[in-house]
């Protein structure tokens, strides 16, 4: 348990000390957001100061960050295995960064709807990136043909669809929570494919 808490510890030091230098930040310029003493965040970040929850806080909001995001554990699962759905052509990676991200993987082949009152608008954040082929986005009254390597964010307030333009094309979709629950996944609803 003490050596967990010494890891710890350290870890979160060296987030702080990394974080500060991918700012371009000194020692000086992060002790005058985080309303610390220079030679106090240099203790800090080199060890021989405890940490404190409150400079935490402080330091956390000063670069940016979370108070969670900067006292996480490093974790051994670096790499995901996806949850295979063979029956609709999907693979769904959970994203640890955030228990209310998840990411599917899609194979689409047929247009989107022609039909206006098949777009649907929710709450969340989606974004897209297709991965080969090109997709349409409906959008509101508009069309965007989104090709291999482009991405697309969408305001989901708008009503939307989403297909393949000619040929199947593979799109790689991220949900927030929100998002997610307006698009049902197999497991979710009893095996309904997800949809835009």
């Amino acid at each position: 348990m003490e050596q967990d808490i010494e890891d710890l510890d350290g870890l979160v030091r060296k987030r702080i000390r990394a974080l500060r230098v991918a700012q371009g930040w000194s020692l000086e310029e992060l002790a005058s957001r985080a309303h610390l003493s220079q030679s106090s965040l240099s203790r800090i970040e080199n060890g021989p100061r405890r940490l404190a929850l409150d400079q935490l806080v402080v330091l956390a909001r000063a670069l940016d960050t979370t108070l969670d995001q900067l006292v996480v554990t490093a974790s051994d699962d670096v790499v995901t295995s996806p949850v295979v759905d063979h029956a609709h052509g999907m693979l769904r990676w959970p994203v640890r960064a955030d228990p209310g991200m998840t990411v599917v993987r899609q194979q689409l082949t047929a247009p989107p709807p022609d039909n206006p009152a098949k777009l649907r608008a929710h709450p969340g954040r989606e974004w897209l990136v297709v991965l080969s082929g090109t997709a349409l986005l409906l959008l509101g009254h508009r069309r965007y043909r989104v090709e291999t390597n482009q991405c697309a964010e969408l305001p989901t307030m708008l009503p939307h669809a989403l297909g393949a333009e000619t040929g199947p094309c593979e799109v790689l979709g991220i949900f927030d929570r929100d998002a997610r629950r307006a698009h049902p996944t197999p497991e979710s609803d009893g095996g309904d494919q997800v949809r835009r």
